[in-house]
């Protein structure tokens, strides 16, 4: 499923882009009754419904063309949220100090959660501490994350 999501992050990224907004990342969430598309955009003054309009109508029509995708689905496009995913190293960079929901793919120490905070971003890897213990994460072992909101 990742591949999915990035070879369609690469596809989109352009159109997205030239519309002036910045493509978080994208979700490809497949289950047996429905498929989705999602799309998490940003801009440095926010996200409204109409930016959210703008980038489906012209994602659509990528999709369309491409014919990337051979089942059917449901496109979503989103801002971040307070619950931010995070889907680039840049994106763990840009939090260091922020909490932070991590699932993994593999085991770390007997884990395939972590929730704590981000301590640090080197080369290829996250570090976290999650209940003082720290955790060093190859990013290509995160299978997602998110920020979890300050209440």
């Amino acid at each position: 499923m990742r591949h999915v999501s990035q070879a369609l992050q690469d596809l989109l990224e352009p159109t997205v882009n030239a519309l002036g907004f910045e493509l978080l990342g994208v979700l490809y969430l497949k289950s047996q009754s429905e498929n989705t598309v999602r799309l998490y955009i940003d801009h440095d003054s926010g996200i409204g419904v109409d930016d959210c309009a703008a980038v489906s109508h012209q994602v659509s029509g990528v999709l369309e063309v491409e014919a990337t995708l051979k089942e059917a689905f449901t496109l979503e496009v989103s801002s971040p949220g307070t619950d931010r995913p995070l889907f680039k190293l840049a994106h763990f960079t840009k939090f260091i100090g922020y909490d932070a929901k991590l699932w993994l793919l593999e085991k770390i120490n007997g884990r395939v959660k972590l929730f704590g905070k981000i301590i640090k971003v080197d080369c290829d890897a996250v570090t976290v501490t999650d209940s003082d213990i720290e955790y060093c994460v190859p990013f290509g072992v995160i299978d997602r994350a998110k920020l979890v909101p300050v209440l």
